[in-house]
């Protein structure tokens, strides 16, 4: 049989789909953190973990009764009551975070896109309004089309951005080299939320896994992918930051705007690639934070509860595999059938989705300053723990008993890397967001140093005198 059929080239691109997204937007601006050699041992790194601790969701629902079908119920089924609320709670910050920086995000793009209108504040309060409809709407299917247009919307701004930086800034003057970053164990450790985030991929694994027609196969699919993104991301990081070097700033897209790197970028270039990074923010802000929508509306008002009854003949087919006991009666997030079965019912969920966008527009509008740290406090938190530490841990109470000792090695190896690597970083850039330190405006490239953080490189004028 082939390496990978048409269904699984399918279920690949769907899980592309969802890794590829504002992540990549800050890979080249880990380099600056980190440096070349911690740069890209943190890249390949990441990407062991990530491959190995996605693919074990796969083999655990492999394991798994039937009636296992959500990420939740993974947690359950694995870990008890626990386990399904450690599960739907990150499951949850991550659903309602992600979008607040997509806003932020936002205020930014707008701004650059029709400069001398309204300021980034204002913009986050007017994308609100004009994302209500949208999350008012009583339910939001993801369809391949909107995946394909969150992601193309983010690699097309990829390349565009990526092509003007080089352009702008090779070939380098004769006699000057890109200054290097001065990196520590604090800014080495940094970059972990940023690529956290950009391979949060676990919560999906369930939802694709069913609709393929031989599970067996999803390991192999999920490696596939994930081996994918690792090259892009290698390749965006490599490719940003090898003219600028620790003068990248932390988001690519602002490299091309503005005259801080010493050259005006053509116009058209930057309002293209800021437009699909905006379409990108749009489409996916509606469809993440639907699940923290449903989430809720079942824990506050009692909807979107389905009970599922095990099938008996099914679940005998897994009692030889050593697994946590089966349960008789599950609720899981899955929502089938009609969302609302009353007016009443819809219009408490539409008080409790207006709420929730305001308060993401009221943070938003706080942390508008904030764009990284947000990325890094969500991926080095929540993502950290629902991508990484929950499936090793799944992993283990499933097959603990039969896997060899390396792999145990291997497996505890990880668990202490990333939740070492998970609470530091969550600490610092949740101190960055909660309580943030005035930042001195002379200071244009922090991760550089001292004589080259006020002005680009190429500046020669500066330099010499």
């Amino acid at each position: 049989m082939a390496f990978l059929t048409l269904e699984d080239l399918k279920l690949s691109f769907n899980l592309f789909c969802v890794v590829y997204g504002v992540g990549t937007l800050g890979m080249p601006g880990n380099y600056a953190r980190a440096g070349y050699v911690w740069g890209t041992v943190a890249v390949l790194l990441m990407a062991a973990i990530n491959m190995y601790t996605t693919s074990r969701i796969s083999h655990v629902l492999l394991a798994a009764p039937k009636y296992v079908k959500t990420y939740g119920d993974v947690g359950e089924w694995c870990l008890g009551k626990v386990g399904r609320y450690v599960t739907v709670v990150t499951q949850l910050l991550v659903c309602w975070m992600v979008p607040i920086a997509f806003l932020v995000l936002s205020g930014t793009l707008l701004t650059t896109l029709f400069p001398n209108t309204y300021d980034d504040t204002t913009w986050i309060i007017l994308l609100g309004f004009v994302l209500m409809p949208v999350c008012l709407m009583p339910s939001l299917k993801e369809s391949a089309g909107v995946a394909l247009a969150g992601a193309a919307g983010t690699l097309i701004a990829d390349v565009i951005a990526l092509y003007v930086l080089v352009s702008q800034m090779t070939p380098i003057p004769a006699g000057l080299s890109p200054p290097s970053p001065v990196p520590s164990l604090s800014s080495v450790a940094s970059v972990f939320g940023n690529l956290s985030l950009g391979y949060s991929a676990g919560v999906v694994i369930p939802a694709l896994q069913r609709e393929h027609s031989d599970p067996k196969r999803m390991p192999r699919v999920v490696l596939f992918t994930l081996a994918v993104c690792s090259v892009l991301f290698l390749t965006i990081s490599l490719t940003g930051v090898s003219p600028v070097g620790c003068q990248i700033p932390g988001n690519l897209l602002f490299a091309i705007a503005g005259d801080k790197l010493g050259f005006v970028a053509s116009r058209g270039g930057v309002v293209l690639a800021f437009l699909c990074m905006q379409v990108h923010c749009t489409v996916a802000y509606a469809v993440i934070v639907f699940p923290t929508f449903y989430i809720l509306e079942r824990v506050f008002f009692g909807l979107h509860k389905v009970d599922k009854v095990v099938d008996d003949e099914e679940d005998a087919k897994y009692s030889e595999v050593e697994t946590p006991a089966a349960l008789t009666v599950e609720k899981s997030e899955e929502v089938e059938g009609p969302v609302y079965r009353s007016s009443i019912e819809y219009t408490k969920a539409m008080v409790l989705r207006i709420v929730m966008v305001a308060l993401s527009v009221l943070i938003a509008v706080l942390w508008k300053n904030h764009f990284s740290d947000i990325l890094d406090f969500v991926g080095a938190s929540c993502t950290a723990l629902t991508s990484m530490i929950l499936p090793l841990l799944f992993y283990l109470r499933t097959f603990g008993k039969s896997l060899p000792w390396w792999e145990k090695v291997w497996i505890g190896f990880q668990l202490i890397l990333v939740s070492i690597l998970a609470v530091y970083v969550t600490y610092h850039s949740g101190k960055a967001l909660f309580a943030p330190e005035p930042a001195n405006p002379a200071i244009k490239f922090p991760y550089c140093p001292a004589e080259f953080q006020r002005m680009v490189y190429t500046n020669q004028t500066y330099y010499h005198h």
